[in-house]
């Protein structure tokens, strides 16, 4: 699974949309995206993600939002984030002002994935996405929640050298790459990714 936060402002309790994309035995196989009213209009980051107050003004705000959404979190294991320790900040922040439980998964930085993996250097996530020929519409939600998930599923076919016909590590494109996204392939257990704007 994985999810993306897009968020208003330097402040961490700031996210205006968000993405999520659950994975189950290496295929994407529910996909959700919301826009959400942050606690503030003022918004410095539509250079980077297109999203205005104008758009949200309307929306539900993230007290409503993640109710409805965290059970798609239901059995899985990890959250992935690219830059972990931002996305923990925004989740955590959020639930926060919400007044609710942030979830308390263990998290994996696909940062430290992708260098573990392949040694990726620089390792935004166009760079990334770029070396493993995934479809990317960077900081569009789902386009980055995605190729965040994909990220995930790569390196564990990549790191898991006992199994028969894999090389490891695996380089070059991801199965079901292409111009169009495709179902994510390859052996994993559900996990969330969480892509966000920091380090890409």
């Amino acid at each position: 699974m994985a999810i993306d936060f897009e968020t208003a402002d330097p402040a961490s309790d700031s996210a205006c949309a968000v993405a999520l994309v659950r994975v189950e035995d290496g295929r994407v196989v529910r996909r959700e995206q919301r826009l959400i009213r942050p606690p503030r209009s003022r918004f410095h980051f539509t250079h980077v993600h297109g999203i205005r107050w104008q758009d949200v003004e309307r929306c539900p705000t993230f007290g409503t939002v993640w109710p409805e959404l965290a059970p798609v979190l239901d059995g899985v294991e990890f959250l992935a984030a690219h830059n972990a320790s931002f996305d923990r900040r925004v989740l955590e922040a959020c639930c926060a002002a919400a007044g609710l439980a942030a979830p308390t998964l263990p998290y994996r930085c696909t940062v430290q994935v992708a260098r573990a993996a392949w040694r990726v250097f620089p390792t935004r996530l166009p760079d990334v996405c770029r070396f493993l020929d995934i479809p990317l519409v960077h900081h569009d939600p789902m386009s980055d929640a995605e190729a965040c998930a994909r990220i995930v599923v790569a390196a564990e076919v990549a790191m898991a050298p006992s199994r028969p016909g894999l090389a490891s590590p695996r380089v070059g494109p991801v199965p079901g790459a292409g111009s169009t996204p495709a179902p994510v392939v390859g052996g994993v257990r559900p996990a969330i990714a969480v892509a966000t704007r920091e380090g890409r």
